[in-house]
């Protein structure tokens, strides 16, 4: 696999809260998304997330507290953690996670994707 040009594969997709993956390693999914507005509350049991802004800002609302991340800094949420993005204005994210994760992941719902495309 070559290098990735983030700009040109966020290009490819308009669509919100459908991940695309770009890349794998390691047992381990690169994948891009692009979020506008409320997510669904949700947690992984099993998976840790590493979210990164790539354009744009959102919110991670956790129950007791909340995080703004802003383009150029990243947020890990632990597994076992319940948490919701949200985002007033569109956002482009690019998430480190393992292949099994599951993007609502124990919150089965009409935003659940079980197939991601590859772009």
């Amino acid at each position: 696999m070559g290098k990735v040009n983030l700009q040109e594969k966020l290009s490819q997709f308009s669509d919100h809260w459908s991940p695309k993956i770009v890349g794998e390693l390691n047992g381990q999914q690169v994948k891009l998304v692009k979020i506008k507005g409320e997510f669904v509350w949700h947690k992984h049991d099993h998976e840790d997330e590493l979210f990164f802004v790539v354009k744009g800002s959102f919110k991670m609302e956790y129950r007791d507290r909340m995080v703004e991340v802003n383009e150029n800094e990243f947020l890990i949420v632990h597994r076992g953690i319940e948490h919701r993005p949200v985002a007033d204005k569109e956002a482009s994210i690019m998430l480190f996670e393992p292949a099994s994760t599951l993007n609502t992941g124990d919150t089965e719902g009409e935003l659940t994707k079980h197939t991601l495309d590859k772009i």
